[in-house]
């Protein structure tokens, strides 16, 4: 399958099911939404969404509300969902959901929401 090709509509959904399961499949885009503690939070993931997208040079919708950053993404240029879609998803899902691991030197923020930004799914 080519990066630019569109992936049929079962086929999106069940590799989000195998490879991406926190994300799914609608309106033509792939989508996950991304708690935050407020509005720090949601800027913050935004702004993290936006550095990799730009980076990939393939940019999402991005919906942004107080407590929540919802990604959308599609390939206008294929007229649906494709590996390129797939690809910056897994990226975005890395960055985002990424903390560091028990005993790690970087001892990550505390599960707090004066501190926290990202509500991670535990």
């Amino acid at each position: 399958m080519s990066a630019t090709q569109a992936i049929d509509e079962d086929v999106v959904r069940e590799r989000l099911s195998r490879e991406l399961p926190r994300w799914s499949y609608s309106n033509g885009a792939i989508r996950r939404t991304f708690h935050t503690f407020g509005w720090k939070g949601a800027l913050m993931a935004a702004n993290a969404v936006g550095h990799i997208a730009e980076a990939a040079w393939h940019h999402p919708d991005l919906h942004i509300s107080y407590s929540a950053v919802e990604v959308a993404l599609s390939s206008h240029d294929a007229k649906g969902i494709t590996d390129r879609d797939f690809a910056l998803a897994a990226q975005i899902d890395s960055l985002l959901d990424w903390r560091p691991p028990p005993g790690h030197p970087l001892q990550g923020t505390p599960n707090d929401e004066r501190f926290g930004y990202i509500k991670h799914e535990r």
